[in-house]
């Protein structure tokens, strides 16, 4: 990623993670990560968290991208708002660390998913066109075994994102859209975004 890609990403990802939290201040974090500043202020359990979600987005951060990471879940009149964890270069994704079988596999992807819906639906004055999911699988499942999983999963979803899975026993980061994934199974997607 040249210097002028990355600076394009890096203001796309300020652009909405400010539009969903306008009062919150970015604490930089090391190249290419910014820590929302009430994110920072959580107990012992939620900065074990936050420390191991920060070294999963440092597998992109270090390749170029930027990352802006979100308070957690807010109360919006008396309502509780889902939220994900991150913003990176300008898309709403969610972290996961997996390491189970394949059917708990394909419940990480599906929760992920599931949180970044929830996040454009409960924001629809901010224009969120995708939402995506990262997972650092720790699991030894082959590169294929898992696209044909998470394809599964996107059968009759028809919104636009991408799945990015970085296969830690074999040192990989791999980036599919779900309309590739979808393909796998012959499902296409004939709507539009929500």
């Amino acid at each position: 990623m040249t210097h002028e890609q990355r600076r394009f990403t890096a203001e796309k990802s300020f652009a909405l993670a400010s539009s969903l939290f306008p009062l919150e201040e970015w604490i930089p974090h090391g190249e290419g990560i910014f820590i929302a500043k009430s994110r920072l202020a959580g107990g012992h359990k939620e900065q074990a968290i936050l420390n191991r979600e920060i070294d999963d987005v440092k597998i992109l951060t270090n390749r170029g991208s930027v990352a802006y990471f979100l308070p957690e879940d807010e109360k919006k009149g008396g309502k509780i708002m889902i939220c994900v964890d991150t913003v990176i270069d300008g898309e709403l994704v969610e972290l996961k660390t997996f390491s189970g079988n394949r059917n708990t596999l394909g419940w990480a992807f599906k929760k992920g998913f599931k949180q970044g819906l929830a996040v454009r639906q409960d924001h629809p004055e901010i224009p969120i066109p995708t939402n995506s999911v990262f997972i650092r699988l720790q699991s030894d499942f082959t590169v294929e075994s898992v696209k044909g999983k998470i394809a599964g999963e996107l059968k009759n979803r028809p919104e636009n994102g991408f799945f990015i899975c970085y296969f830690e026993h074999i040192g990989e980061l791999h980036t599919w859209s779900f309309e590739e994934l979808r393909s796998i199974i012959g499902k296409k997607n004939t709507r539009p975004p929500d």
